[in-house]
């Protein structure tokens, strides 16, 4: 059957963004880069990787993902603020015509009287100067109004009318906070298209929070209104409950294309393969009975399941786990498996290391080879992973041992080298953690508070390696999140935590603390 234009959705990719917002999900400039270029292998229409002006590091992504990828669209996120606009300008440039400029203002009655403390005539007027400007630096410009779920109506057509006579190309309409409902969200999409003509011109998008569990929802009941543009993450990362979740929203479009009619350009069997690179780069765990992507997808433990599989797989089976790009099979590689297979396998998994960092890679990959029976590709994710890390080295860790267990004191024996420098301390603990990381802060000088642990097995088996991800409180609200893997967990701990100790004293000596402008 032929797929009617008017009928495809834009999938507008915010992991970069909004995903990263999500605390404790924080990537370097190289995993932004290895997200994005998974994003494009996604075959994802836009790519909005960051926010410029909230620091010098936002700004550098974005700047190296407008450079670096081709294909999507890449957009950068301003506030109708000219030093915003400018710095977002100069950032995405490199994408030339494939540029987007993304501004938005608050318009909801609380955001007006509470934030802005300004009136409607100077919310238009805002948002008016904004767009203009914006258009002085590319042809494609979006904008948004910030909480427009909770905008009136009549004031929300109007500030999207004045927009889009200043020269916005695409209108989009945030769920900022998740407070919608499907029938009433695809009701203000209606009435939208009912009230501005206009928006006949422009592409429609939605960005909907997932604080009440409804933003696939809210987004399904938009597109049936009209919207032709989705802004969604992977694994629905995102601040505080997440956003509407990309692999989610596109395969129940595919799925259920008798109610929608709707389609996408997403390559969907890239789903599964990216959702495990962004839950590797971020440290967030995939819940298993997550939809789609997670462990229990599609598996099947009752009898009367089991048995109907095995009779017709759609007694029970909505979507075909190769659809997502679960195959069932995964190349297992052990300590006799050569530089090329190694160096064949990373490639196909989407890792762009040099010469130097790939002998670098293989070495660890023997190491590992030479604790555990079988390599697993999450495996050697977390081995690229750690080379690609832009971490500073302050210090570096050189030996660790600890003791512990039942009736015994544990405690930790830890040598840092800085520069040339060997520094050795021992301290005890609560545990053989908790005091591996009491001497690092006692080498360090540092005195960090751990406010999130998690340990998660990156692949099965006994011998599994576990990645730590961790934040830390440094000087009462510098918060530092850091991540490492090993096969022993304490070692892996202890690296994540220096990792978090050598960032922050390069921030804290250099002043490069990250600004949080209020974002959408």
């Amino acid at each position: 059957m032929k797929k009617k234009t008017e009928n495809r959705v834009i999938i507008f990719d915010t992991t970069l963004r909004d995903g990263e917002q999500c605390p404790g999900a924080s990537m370097g400039l190289r995993e932004k880069l290895e997200v994005a270029r998974q994003l494009a292998r996604l075959n994802v229409d836009i790519i909005e990787a960051g926010f410029p002006i909230a620091s010098p590091g936002d700004f550098a992504g974005v700047q190296a993902v407008a450079k670096e990828i081709k294909g999507p669209r890449i957009a950068g996120l301003a506030r109708c603020v000219p030093r915003d606009i400018e710095t977002c300008a100069e950032a995405v440039a490199p994408a030339g015509d494939r540029a987007r400029i993304h501004v938005f203002l608050a318009t909801s009655a609380i955001h007006r009287q509470y934030k802005l403390k300004k009136a409607k005539e100077e919310i238009i007027k805002q948002s008016v100067k904004g767009v203009k400007l914006a258009r002085k630096h590319v042809r494609d410009v979006q904008f948004s109004p910030e909480d427009a779920s909770r905008t009136e109506p009549d004031f929300l057509a109007e500030v999207c009318k004045a927009a889009i006579d200043a020269g916005a190309t695409t209108i989009n309409i945030p769920d900022t906070v998740g407070y919608a409902v499907p029938d009433e969200f695809g009701g203000l999409i209606a009435y939208l298209f009912e009230h501005i003509p206009e928006l006949a011109d422009v592409t429609v998008h939605v960005h909907c929070h997932n604080d009440l569990g409804l933003a696939v929802a809210n987004s399904l009941a938009a597109v049936k209104n009209g919207a032709r543009g989705i802004e969604c993450t992977i694994n629905g990362l995102g601040e505080r409950a997440g956003n509407c979740s990309l692999e989610e929203v596109v395969m129940a479009m595919r799925t259920r294309a008798d109610a929608y009619g709707l389609w996408t350009d997403i390559r969907t069997r890239e789903l599964y393969r990216t959702s495990r690179l962004v839950s590797q780069l971020t440290g967030m765990v995939v819940q298993r009975n997550k939809a789609i992507v997670g462990a229990n997808a599609f598996a099947h433990e009752a009898g009367i399941h089991q048995d109907g599989i095995l009779k017709e797989r759609t007694t029970y089976e909505i979507m075909r786990p190769e659809d997502v790009g679960i195959t069932g099979t995964e190349l297992v590689l052990g300590k006799h498996s050569g530089r090329h297979a190694f160096a064949n396998h990373l490639q196909k998994l989407g890792f762009k290391l040099s010469a130097k960092e790939l002998e670098t890679a293989y070495r660890n990959f023997v190491d590992l080879a030479d604790k555990k029976k079988n390599i697993y590709d999450d495996d050697l994710v977390a081995i690229a992973q750690e080379i690609m890390r832009d971490l500073p080295s302050v210090f570096t860790l050189d030996y660790l041992h600890v003791s512990a267990g039942t009736g015994t004191v544990p405690t930790a024996t830890v040598r840092l080298k800085r520069g040339d420098r060997v520094i050795q301390d021992a301290a005890c603990g609560d545990g053989p953690v908790d005091a591996a990381l009491k001497t690092i802060d006692r080498i360090a000088g540092v005195q960090g508070r751990l406010l999130d642990y998690s340990l998660q097995a990156i692949t099965k088996d006994k011998d599994a390696m576990g990645e730590v991800s961790l934040r830390v409180d440094f000087n009462k609200g510098h918060l530092v999140s850091g991540k490492a893997s090993s096969t022993d967990i304490v070692e892996a701990s202890a690296k994540a935590y220096l990792n978090c100790v050598n960032r922050f004293l390069v921030e804290d000596r250099a002043g490069t603390r990250k600004r949080t402008p209020r974002r959408k």
